[in-house]
Order: structure tokens, then sequence, then C-alpha cells
């Protein structure tokens, strides 16, 4: 089997219908832990340094997985060890790296309103791979769900800058989920969300140590940063890829990105609760059309 034959795939969803009620389950939860990491992450980096946070990160989520004796029951074939190390580094290394490093020129009203281009990204790399494009209804629920991405955003959009340095690494990091999600779809479905991503997560792990090592020389210890970092790295990658290959697996890459719309609702909604920011009217109308966006890309798709 050749190499392209092998990294470069996808698969449909076993479920091509409408969400079933676990699906929403797991599409809700998904978004709840997500969204809620980016007031994590502003903790930790309040005293860590990105290197650091990154690497935190990506261990607790592996340490997280050695708890889970069913992550290592099933073998992983030989043949498909290269996309194990495929989506270590484009879902887990290099995004989990950039995302931090971006936000030093960008403000996170850009860096979201990128973010949100996944489902976007994710739906042309699955039509090139399975060679059809989405229905009507995940299309318009595509350009609705991003319009509402844009319209949260844009409020706060002003409030940083916009270098192009940043614009690229977060571009980077997206396209790098698209490729991810569709690549884990034929993986889940063959071994189960736990033995691929507990994987995943431990070879991602080696990956960003040197740049964690060099993150912990630039750091200062607070045990609300640690905490923070802790929640992130057991619910926000442990637990949360594990959901995501699961939901990849049932509903199909493209369908399963569109949390990416509801996590800046979550954000959102957390910093206003937490952190006293205010809402702009216009981030009110984007949340209704992100939460018409994913209505629409839920429903069934043959």
């Amino acid at each position: 089997m050749g190499m392209n034959t092998r990294l470069i795939t996808t698969a449909h969803g076993t479920n091509r219908a409408a969400f079933s009620i676990s699906d929403w389950g797991i599409f809700i939860g998904l978004s709840l832990i997500w969204g809620s990491s980016f007031l994590f992450m502003a903790i930790g980096l309040d005293s860590f340094h990105p290197g650091l946070v990154t690497f935190l990160r990506v261990g607790f989520g592996a340490l997280f997985m050695m708890t889970l004796s069913k992550a290592y029951r099933v073998k992983i074939a030989r043949e498909d060890w290269s996309s194990i190390l495929l989506l270590s580094v484009i879902w887990v290394g290099i995004p989990f790296t950039l995302f931090p490093i971006a936000q030093q020129w960008i403000s996170s009203g850009v860096a979201g309103m990128l973010n949100g281009a996944t489902p976007i990204f994710t739906a042309v790399v699955a039509s090139v791979l399975l060679r059809q494009l989405p229905r009507k209804l995940q299309m318009l629920g595509l350009i609705i769900g991003f319009g509402g991405i844009v319209a949260i955003a844009l409020p706060s959009a002003g409030k940083g800058q916009t270098a192009a340095v940043g614009v690229l690494l977060v571009v980077t990091a997206t396209v790098g989920y698209a490729f991810s999600t569709n690549t884990v779809a034929p993986l889940q479905q063959k071994y189960g969300s736990l033995p691929v991503m507990s994987r995943v997560l431990w070879v991602a792990a080696v990956l960003v140590a040197p740049f964690g090592f060099y993150g912990a020389s630039q750091s200062d210890f607070a045990w609300d940063s640690l905490i923070a970092v802790l929640a992130v790295g057991v619910l926000g990658t442990g637990l949360a890829f594990v959901l995501m290959a699961s939901l990849v697996g049932s509903v199909g890459p493209t369908r399963a990105t569109f949390i990416t719309y509801l996590m800046p609702v979550i954000a959102l909604v957390l910093g206003i609760v937490f952190r006293d920011e205010s809402v702009a009217p216009l981030a009110v109308v984007g949340i209704g059309f992100v939460i018409l966006g994913a209505v629409l890309a839920s429903r069934s798709e043959v």
C-alpha cells in the first residue's frame, strides 16, 4: 500500500442520517469542554510560557489515557502507524504549538474567527477525498455558521494587532485540523477512539517536549495556572479528543467540525460570567446564526 492511500484518506460517518441523541450529547459536551478551554488557557498563560502550556496540556492528556485500560487493549496494525504519527503532528503537535504563538500578534477575536473556518476546510478536503460535495443543508449550514462566527469575532477583531505572520500560523493550524479530522475517521471506525487517541497523544507529547522544556525555563510557578492547564489537559485534550474521534466516526468529518462554530459561543458566555466581559449586539446575532448553522448541519446528508 502506498503512502498516499494510507495517509491521505477519509470515510463517511457510520450515521449519515440526522444526529442521534448520543451524537447531540457528544456534540454539546465537546462544545462546552473546548469552549471553556479558552478561559483555562488564559489562566495558564498568566504564569506559564506557551511552550510549557502546550507540553503540559498534551502530557496531562496522555497521562489521562493511562488510566483507561481499554485504550491499550487493541493493537494498532503496523501499516496504520504512519497515520497515527501524522495525526500527532497535524492534529496536536503543530496546532497546539502555533495557536499560543500566533496570539502574540493577533487578537483572540481574529484567532477565533480564523479557527471558525475549520468546517469549511474540512468540507473541501472531504469533498476531494470522497469525490462528493456536501448536501445542500450542510452547505447552507456551513455558510450561515461561518457568518455567525464573523459576527461574534468582528467586534473584538480591531482590539489587537493583526499581523500577517499570526494569521498565517492560525490558518496553518486550521488546515491541519481539516486534514486530521478526515484522517481519523477510518481509523476510529477500525479501532475505536481510545486506542487511536491514546497513541496520538503520547507521540505528540514526545514531539512537543523540547518546546516544553524551553518554556519551563521561561515560566513562573503558580497553582492556579497549573490547575487550569491540568483541566485543559485532562478534559480539553484527553477526554475531548476521544469524544471528537467518536463523533467524527459517527457523523463524518465535516458535520463533526461544526463544534468549532459553537466553541466561541461558550467562550463568550463564560467571559461574561467570570471575567465581566461585555458582549456586542452583533455578537448576540452571531450566536443565533451559529446555532441555526449547527442545526442545519445536523440534518441527514443522504
